[in-house]
C-alpha cells in the first residue's frame, strides 16, 4: 500500500514530496468526500454479530444495549463496520500505524511516565498500518455525530469537522519541516495546550478545560482502588458489582474454578516477560490478591477482560492492571497487510509506534484455555492513571470547535511518527481540498450510521439479538 519505510528514508525531502503529490492520482483529494453505501454493502448487523460470536455470550446482550443508547454509542461500537465501508473505497496509499478507532472519545488527557498531563490517544484496540485518511474519516464523522446529539445546526456540524481536518492538515505540514527525532520527541502537555489555545477560548472554555484538567488530576489509581475495593475478613479484595464486575471467585465453582485461577495466574506470569528488566523488578514488589471480570466500553463489551490487584507493602499500597483480550483488528481484513503472531503484541507495539509517553506496565502475553482449549491473546496496562474524559454533550459548538483543532492536531502527530509526514503533507497540500472532502464525507458517513442505528434497533425488536440496558 506503500512504499518501505527503509526505502523511503533513503529518499530526498522533494522526492518523498513528490511521491505524495503522486498519490493525488491515484485518490484525487476531492474524491474523499463521496461515500456511498451501495446494494452490495454487507448487512451491518451481520458485520457486529460475527465480531459478537468470538466473545462471552452471557455480556453480547450488555453490547446491544450500550450501543442502542445513541447514533454515538452505536458508532463507538461500530468500527468493524466502518472499516469495511473504509476498505471499500479507494485510498491514497500513504500509510500509517492508525489508532483504527479514533473517534473524539477516543481522545483524552493522560498521565505520562513522568507525572505530566498530556493529551493523546488512549485506546489502541484496533490499532494497524492503513492509509492514514482512514483515522481522519473516523474521527471527522465522530464529530457530525456528536454535534447532532446536541442539536447543532448543519453550518456548526461543518464547523467543528472543518477545524479538526485542517489542524491534522496544517500541523502535518509542520511535521514535514521537522528533524526526525524532533517529531519523535513532539508531545501534546496539556498545560501548554491551553495556553496555546487561550487566546481563541471564550471565559466559559477556559473555566472547562481547566476543570477537565484539575479533575484528570484526581482520577488516580487510588482513586480507582477505593472505588473497586473494599476489606473483608480475608483482606482487601475487588468488590463485585454483576455483571459488570464478577470476582473470579463469585464467576466460577468447583474445579473449574482451579482451572480458570490457574489460566490467570499463568497470564499474569506470561505477560511480565514481555516487560523491561527494571519493570519486572518494580513489579516484584507487589504480589496478586485477586482477578474480575469487568465489562469495559461499548465495542469491547464481551471481549474478556479482567481486572488484577496487586498489593505491595500493605493493603494500602496497590496497584490495578487490566488485562484484556487482543483479536485481531477490524482493519486487517482490509488492508492486505501482514498478520500477527499475537494480537496483544499487535496492540502494545501499534500503541508504543503512536503514543508519545505509553504505560509503564503496557505489555502482553498468550495463554491457553484449560475449560476450552482455545489460545487467546491478551495485552496489560494499569487500570486508570490520571484520565480526563471529554464530555461533549455539555458543550457549545465554540467548545467542539476547539476540541477538534485538539485532537485532529494530536491524530497528526500520531500519524508523523510512524508515516512519512513529507509525503502525507503535499498530498495534503497548502489548500483546503482535502478539508471540503472530509466535511462532505463527514455528514454522508453520519447519515449511513444513523441508518446503521435503525437496524439494530430493529433487529433488537424482532428477536434476531437481545440487548440488556446495563
Amino acid at each position: 500500500m506503500s512504499i518501505p519505510s527503509a526505502f523511503t528514508a533513503s529518499l530526498s525531502p522533494e522526492e518523498r514530496a513528490a511521491h505524495g503529490r503522486s498519490a493525488r492520482r491515484r485518490a484525487p483529494r476531492s474524491g474523499h468526500g463521496r461515500f456511498e453505501a451501495g446494494a452490495d454493502r454487507p448487512d451491518p448487523i451481520e458485520v457486529i454479530e460475527r465480531q459478537s460470536a468470538q466473545r462471552v455470550q452471557e455480556l453480547v446482550p450488555i453490547r446491544y444495549g450500550r450501543m442502542l443508547e445513541s447514533p454515538f454509542r452505536f458508532y463507538r461500537g461500530a468500527a468493524a463496520i466502518m472499516a469495511m465501508d473504509l476498505g471499500r473505497m479507494t485510498d491514497s496509499g500513504l500509510t500509517a500505524q492508525l489508532c483504527g478507532d479514533a473517534h473524539l472519545l477516543n481522545f483524552r488527557l493522560l498521565a505520562s511516565p513522568e507525572r505530566h498531563l498530556v493529551f493523546d490517544i488512549n485506546d489502541f484496540d484496533e490499532t494497524y498500518p492503513g492509509p492514514f485518511e482512514w483515522d481522519v474519516k473516523r474521527l471527522a464523522a465522530s464529530f457530525v455525530i456528536a454535534a447532532r446529539a446536541n442539536g447543532f445546526s448543519t453550518a456548526e456540524q461543518e464547523g467543528a469537522v472543518r477545524e479538526c481536518v485542517q489542524a491534522y492538515r496544517t500541523r502535518m505540514r509542520e511535521f514535514a519541516g521537522m528533524h526526525t527525532l524532533d517529531i519523535w520527541y513532539a508531545q501534546d502537555d496539556a498545560d501548554s495546550m491551553r495556553k496555546l489555545l487561550a487566546s481563541s477560548m471564550s471565559k466559559h472554555a477556559k473555566r472547562q478545560t481547566a476543570a477537565a484538567t484539575a479533575k484528570a488530576r484526581t482520577r488516580t489509581y487510588l482513586q480507582a482502588f477505593a472505588k473497586l475495593t473494599r476489606i473483608t475478613s480475608e483482606g482487601r479484595r475487588i468488590a463485585a458489582d454483576p455483571p459488570l464486575i464478577t470476582p473470579l471467585r463469585d464467576l466460577v465453582a468447583g474445579s473449574s474454578a482451579g482451572e480458570e485461577e490457574k489460566e490467570l495466574q499463568t497470564v499474569f506470569e506470561e505477560y511480565t516477560k514481555t516487560l523491561s528488566s527494571e519493570r519486572r523488578h518494580l513489579l516484584g514488589h507487589y504480589h496478586l490478591v485477586d482477578i474480575a471480570r469487568k465489562v469495559v466500553g461499548v465495542g469491547s463489551v464481551g471481549t474478556r477482560c479482567w481486572i488484577i490487584l496487586l498489593l505491595g507493602r500493605d493493603d494500602d499500597d496497590p496497584l490495578l492492571l487490566q488485562a484484556k483480550e487482543a483479536s485481531e483488528s477490524v482493519l486487517a481484513a482490509h488492508t492486505g497487510g501482514e498478520r500477527f503472531d499475537n494480537q496483544g503484541r499487535r496492540v502494545v507495539t501499534g500503541q508504543r509506534l503512536i503514543q508519545t509517553t505509553s504505560d509503564i506496565f503496557l505489555g502482553w502475553t498468550h495463554v491457553v484455555s484449560g475449560l476450552d482449549g482455545r489460545g487467546r491473546d491478551f495485552y496489560v496496562r494499569q487500570l486508570r492513571d490520571w484520565k480526563g474524559i471529554a464530555r461533549p454533550e455539555t458543550w457549545d459548538p465554540a467548545m467542539l470547535r476547539l476540541f477538534g483543532q485538539v485532537c485532529g492536531g494530536s491524530l497528526a502527530r500520531a500519524h508523523a511518527r510512524s508515516g512519512d509526514p513529507v509525503a502525507i503533507a503535499a498530498y495534503l497540500g497548502g489548500g483546503d481540498s482535502f478539508d471540503r472532502a472530509l466535511t462532505e464525507f463527514a455528514g454522508a458517513y453520519a447519515d449511513q450510521n444513523d441508518r446503521d442505528f435503525e437496524e439494530l434497533g430493529v433487529a433488537v425488536r424482532s428477536g434476531r439479538v437481545q440487548a440488556h440496558d446495563l
